[in-house]
């Protein structure tokens, strides 16, 4: 876990490694003025003239200002590597996750992966930035302290050997005890950012059916059921602060007692006043230092499970992959199912397609038609290798898709899926997504493709129109336009419609088609549809059920052939029900 983490430190190494060296003379700078100190009271005390005071003051003023001068750039340098390491650790889990497969996004959870780029983070750079300058702090001041301690009261330093095993063992309790709780507070975050996300992506929803009150109820309990989980474990950990502090005072006053006995029974001999005084600062040194590595102990232990969940994301490796000098070429728009069967999960009990052979030849138009769950976008979602076969294989162009560099193949495949997605930008920055190349004239020509210029030119920005974020300002039938119009800016040799003209009217639906027809002919199209109106006009019509292709045909053969079929466009052409098509 250390050795994937260490990996996002990278430019920032300097600065991670000076940290603990300017901690290291600030420490031994602070160690040294109360053996100063002390010399001082003793000279004090035999009588010195007030130049030996003033050598020492001065000697004291230059130790505490370049100690202040060391802990303040250790600061700094802590600061810049904690932030440059989390910056980093960010950058590389989002470019990791750009690689994912959607079975590895399905894997982790959209919700689970925003919580891991964000509070996982936070918790483990919190932890960085205390690794590199508290946890080499305390222990070095421990050291340090306890040695001058030694050396200055003798036999008095011996609380300091009952009181820091005792520490250590309580620490170790309280750690162990806490852990667990933490790791499944961490998975319970997970599902209350899973709650947030599907309340706020159904919004409209929500509100139609008036069920703000249900979803507050249930949002309240789950952050309840946090709020528990977190208490518990805040808890336990803080039973580590009265123990620190039991200690801390127990030993000074240890130390002060015992330590005035000692000073008045020998007058001075075995401990005089200045050993005293600098012992009483040694002891509160190292008491102190044994609070801040349990705070350090207690930062670690938090972010433990999130540095865990962190390398997982770093860690998973895509389930889609492209060959070592896979094809670069895609020489034309066939399709061929061979056998294939697919599921979305080796743990899956069955198969969401089943037995598929189909074979599409370049430039024709197929319709997809099925009900909901007959997997029509599990047929299409292999064309592109957004994922693989389970069984059998897909050919685009005679070759298997898994030959194929993956950027060329998706190249070549156009996909305007169910769940259109438009961006915050202009409608130019929108479309470039398709062609970051684009003219204006490319750009003006796909959209009269895609019936969308006409609505394009009534905004007074036209192309430069900005679209709020998801496409929230413009309507769902001229989002399906637009993102139309961006897959076509591809000049793919397959154009894949699921279902993206469900909420645009039956005449722009047409006349999107036969833009098709007419100027892009050699582009194998494929349309997924509910209206038997939207493919009826296509070279071939696919009917799924159940995973499987029912029947194949165009439209007269389908209504001669196939009873599914002909219910289906029976009650979508019934009296009333003509119009739109429905």
């Amino acid at each position: 876990m250390i050795r994937v983490l260490s990996r996002s430190i990278r430019e920032y190494k300097k600065a991670s490694i000076l940290t603990p060296l300017l901690v290291t003379v600030e420490v031994i700078l602070e160690c040294v003025i109360p053996f100063v100190i002390a010399n001082l009271v003793n000279e004090m005390q035999n009588g010195c003239p007030m130049s030996t005071i003033v050598r020492y003051g001065i000697a004291l003023i230059i130790m505490s200002t370049v100690s202040l001068i060391f802990g303040a750039a250790a600061g700094a340098t802590c600061a810049t590597a904690s932030a440059g390491f989390a910056r980093n650790l960010r950058k590389d889990m989002f470019y990791k996750i750009q690689d994912y497969s959607f079975e590895n996004i399905d894997k982790f959870s959209v919700s689970s992966l925003v919580t891991r780029l964000t509070t996982d983070i936070t918790n483990v750079q919190m932890a960085f930035m205390m690794i590199i300058r508290i946890a080499i702090r305390c222990p070095l001041m421990l050291v340090f302290s306890f040695v001058m301690g030694f050396l200055m009261g003798g036999r008095l330093a011996m609380i300091f050997l009952i009181t820091i095993p005792l520490l250590c063992i309580g620490l170790f309790l309280v750690i162990r005890t806490a852990t667990p709780i933490f790791r499944r507070v961490f998975r319970k975050y997970d599902a209350l950012n899973d709650s947030v996300q599907e309340n706020v992506q159904a919004m409209r929803v929500v509100k139609s059916y008036v069920r703000e009150d249900y979803e507050k109820k249930k949002f309240g309990a789950a952050a309840e059921d946090v709020q528990r989980d977190f208490t518990k474990a805040e808890r336990i950990m803080a039973i580590n602060g009265p123990m620190m502090q039991f200690c801390v005072y127990a030993g000074m006053v240890f130390v002060l007692s015992f330590g005035s006995y000692m000073v008045i029974t020998t007058q001075g001999l075995d401990l005089n006043v200045g050993q005293m005084s600098s012992m009483l600062t040694y002891s509160f040194q190292i008491l102190m230092s044994l609070m801040m590595v349990s705070m350090v102990f207690v930062m670690i232990s938090m972010s433990m499970e999130s540095a865990e969940r962190i390398v997982e994301v770093l860690q998973e490796e895509s389930t889609l992959t492209s060959p070592e000098n896979g094809l670069t070429e895609v020489k034309d728009g066939s399709i061929d199912f061979d056998g294939v069967s697919f599921k979305y999960s080796k743990k899956a009990s069955r198969m969401a397609l089943a037995d598929i052979d189909l074979h599409i030849r370049s430039g024709e138009v197929i319709g997809i038609l099925g009900g909901t769950g007959s997997s029509k976008s599990s047929l299409i979602q292999l064309i592109p290798r957004l994922y693989d076969v389970t069984e059998g294989c897909v050919k685009v162009g005679g070759v298997d898709v898994r030959k194929y560099d993956l950027e060329t193949l998706r190249n070549q495949v156009a996909v305007v899926l169910q769940k259109n997605v438009l961006f915050s930008g202009t409608i130019k920055d929108n479309l470039r997504w398709g062609n970051p190349n684009a003219t204006d004239a490319e750009m003006e020509e796909a959209c009269r493709l895609a019936q969308a210029d006409e609505f394009i030119q009534q905004f007074p920005n036209k192309y430069d129109t900005w679209i709020e974020q998801g496409g929230s300002n413009v309507s769902g039938g001229q989002k399906q336009r637009l993102c139309i119009a961006r897959a076509l800016l591809k000049k793919p040799k397959i154009l894949i419609l699921d279902d993206s003209t469900s909420a645009v009217d039956t005449r722009t639906d047409a006349l999107i088609r036969k833009g098709f027809r007419e100027f892009i002919p050699e582009t194998t199209k494929i349309i997924i549809a509910q209206r038997v109106a939207s493919v009826q006009d296509a070279d071939r019509i696919i009917l799924m059920e159940g995973g499987r292709i029912s029947a194949i045909g165009t439209h007269e053969e389908l209504l001669n052939s196939s009873k599914v079929y002909q219910e289906i466009y029976q009650s979508q052409n019934r009296v009333g029900g003509g119009k739109d098509g429905r």
